[in-house]
């Protein structure tokens, strides 16, 4: 099937059969009430934590099915697939189970927990090879040696077999709840997992609206359904890295357009407050991509209440490495944290001052870089403060200039800004 030109929609059957086949593999995660949020928008809040699968996200169903559908020919020649994450280690366990050889391509910038968590899921029948920079490097090569060596490419998103394996997770939430869903949160980054879901819910749940999330980073889905055509989105915010594709897939793109009964973006840094929530109130560990679902929910707060609302928790491999930065990009989306060039007066006593007479009670300092260089009546210095209330930000700065310690504020100005963080 040529996916690019060919009508297609996921049918009820084909899910099913799609249920049966990786029934083995792939659990039949929770779907479990949320105290907390369905407090918090006076809904019932349910979360399909797919973040409990044995790899740790959804992907292993889309992979799974997908590679079983495969000829002994196919099968004994091998599958290659690229990823930087969830898919890699969907293919690999597949790989593994069904005892058939993979190569997987990984960007050469793979975080290490990533790449050795893909060979633990495939041990000696994966072999993984790093390849570029990017994630389209790594595709470019893996599609080469398709090619060359007559192996299958198995395509995170754009195949109706991957679509249909993730569209089970629609039969599972019909199956486990005994209340009409008015709502299904979804996050999207290539679309397939949307894709599927359309096909479950629109047999199974009519009445259900479906609602796409995507980063606010990287709103290639959004942008697509706008323009009525599928559109590549040049420069992305790849931070939530498993829904951050500069293109969709044409079949995903057609399914959603026409099925989708909403599609909008959500703020990176909400989407780490998000994280630091689930960790801190919930004991839940989630990938930013993960928790896109549940930071939407503040932007629909009025249209759920009262209603059966189902988030679905992608998945949960996220590098502990990375928290400081979630952290720090909730501060900056909160207002509370906040970067300066600070001139400070060339005396002894100055910096003293500055904490002293410039820094309210509740401030913090948590970034300072300073070398004297000159004899110049004034030095500058980076500052970083992270404030207790937003509010405190205005005082400060005019606190700032009555002293003559301002230079400029940097939260504002992107291109000196990204240095920062």
């Amino acid at each position: 099937m040529n996916v690019a030109t060919t009508t297609y929609f996921p049918e009820l059957e084909d899910i099913q059969k799609a249920a049966s086949m990786i029934k083995d593999v792939a659990m039949e995660t929770p779907l479990m009430n949320s105290i907390r949020y369905s407090r918090r928008y006076d809904a019932n809040i349910l979360l399909k934590r797919e973040d409990l699968q044995r790899v740790r996200s959804y992907k292993i169903r889309g992979a799974f099915n997908k590679i079983s559908s495969l000829s002994k020919e196919e099968l004994e020649r091998g599958v290659v697939c690229a990823s930087a994450g969830n898919h890699a280690q969907g293919v690999a366990f597949a790989c593994h189970h069904l005892g058939i050889k993979g190569t997987i391509y990984m960007p050469t910038v793979t975080p290490k927990q990533k790449i050795a968590q893909t060979q633990m899921f495939g041990g000696e029948h994966v072999k993984i090879v790093l390849e570029g920079d990017t994630f389209d490097d790594s595709s470019k090569a893996a599609m080469k040696i398709c090619k060359s060596e007559g192996k299958t490419f198995v395509h995170p998103f754009e195949d109706p077999k991957t679509i249909e394996g993730q569209g089970t997770i629609g039969l599972e939430i019909c199956k486990q709840t005994n209340v009409p869903i008015d709502y299904i949160f979804v996050a999207i980054g290539g679309g397939g997992l949307a894709s599927g879901l359309c096909g479950a819910i629109k047999a199974l749940s009519p009445n259900t609206k479906i609602i796409g999330i995507e980063p606010k980073g990287a709103p290639s889905m959004l942008t697509s359904i706008r323009n009525n055509v599928n559109t590549e989105i040049s420069n992305i915010d790849k931070f939530i890295d498993g829904a951050a594709v500069q293109k969709v897939g044409d079949l995903n793109f057609e399914i959603c357009k026409e099925h989708l009964s909403d599609m909008f973006t959500v703020p990176e840094g909400l989407v780490c407050q998000t994280i630091l929530d689930l960790y801190n109130r919930d004991a839940i560990v989630v990938e930013p991509a993960g928790a896109l679902t549940l930071a939407a929910l503040e932007f629909y707060k009025d249209k759920i209440k009262g209603k059966n609302v189902v988030c679905i928790v992608s998945g949960s491999n996220n590098d502990i490495t990375r928290t400081a930065e979630i952290k720090e990009r909730a501060l900056l989306y909160a207002d509370l944290k906040h970067y300066f060039i600070v001139r400070f007066p060339q005396r002894a006593g100055a910096l003293k001052q500055f904490v002293g007479e410039v820094l309210g009670p509740n401030d913090d300092i948590t970034h300072f870089e300073y070398s004297k260089k000159s004899s110049r009546e004034n030095g500058p210095a980076v500052v970083g403060i992270e404030l207790k209330d937003k509010k405190d930000l205005e005082p400060l700065v005019c606190r700032m200039k009555d002293l003559n310690f301002f230079g400029d504020y940097l939260n504002d100005k992107p291109d000196l800004f990204q240095f920062l963080v």
